[in-house]
């Protein structure tokens, strides 16, 4: 059964990704934002994307929280499944990626990623809001609890055609309106924008991998049958091969 204190840490996370929506929508005079959300709208931009995603998370999450305390089961079958399910191949690898591509863009030039004019409509707080505060958050929830993950093909393939999807969404609203989503994609040639997303995916399937070794390392070996995990020092494998280790060899 999960703890008290767990239900009401995602309850907290949860109000505070559906409070970031609300006050990003409200943010700004109505012009302004009309100019920053025209062709696509807010939800064109990933960092809001994100912002969306968590909130989804986090409220699966508690819901998952209150069924096995009411059901005082260990897992609720459907929404268990769905709460790892979007954290290993969403939540975790998204969140990490805007963090890390965000801050690296910034540093090397503002402007390519997050224009000076956006200080005027968003303050500073909410920017790391947005951007900074994600990522330790992912982190605490990855190692609060253990999340089973797919096999690597299968969880792969599912982050490959979310950014797929994204992908495709960003060329479709350029090709409809000649506007980049960021300015960095304007800088770049068909070539190296093609570079630049592959290079993007590879880094986002590198954190899905990273994510799934911390996973390993913090809760042990993943039953992939029935989805739970068990502890090394449960594992029957572990346990078997540190008794051959162990073994001593008779004499010849």
């Amino acid at each position: 059964m999960t703890k008290t204190s767990t239900c009401i840490y995602h309850s907290l996370v949860m109000s505070w990704y559906i409070f970031l929506n609300y006050y990003i929508s409200q943010s700004g005079g109505e012009r302004q934002k009309s100019k920053l959300f025209q062709n696509g709208g807010q939800w064109k931009y990933l960092t809001l994307l994100n912002l969306l995603l968590q909130a989804v998370f986090y409220g699966v999450t508690c819901l998952d929280d209150v069924l096995k305390r009411v059901t005082r089961k260990k897992d609720v079958k459907f929404i268990t499944a769905f709460r790892d399910l979007l954290f290993t191949t969403l939540a975790f690898p998204i969140s990490t990626f805007v963090f890390l591509s965000f801050w690296a863009l910034y540093l090397y030039d503002r402007e390519l990623v997050y224009p000076k004019i956006l200080d005027g409509i968003f303050p500073g707080w909410l920017n790391h809001a947005m951007h900074t505060s994600i990522w330790p958050l992912s982190l605490v929830e990855l190692f609060l609890r253990p999340h089973h993950y797919l096999s690597k093909m299968k969880g792969l393939t599912l982050l490959a055609v979310s950014s797929l999807a994204y992908i495709g969404r960003v060329l479709w609203i350029y090709s409809e309106t000649g506007t980049w989503v960021y300015p960095v994609f304007a800088k770049l040639s068909p070539v190296g924008l093609a570079v630049f997303f592959s290079l993007s995916y590879i880094l986002t399937a590198s954190i899905y991998l990273l994510g799934e070794k911390l996973n390993h390392l913090k809760w042990g070996h993943s039953d992939a049958d029935s989805g739970t995990q068990v502890p090394q020092e449960e594992n029957p494998t572990h346990k078997s091969y540190q008794a051959q280790k162990g073994a001593k060899v008779p004499p010849g």
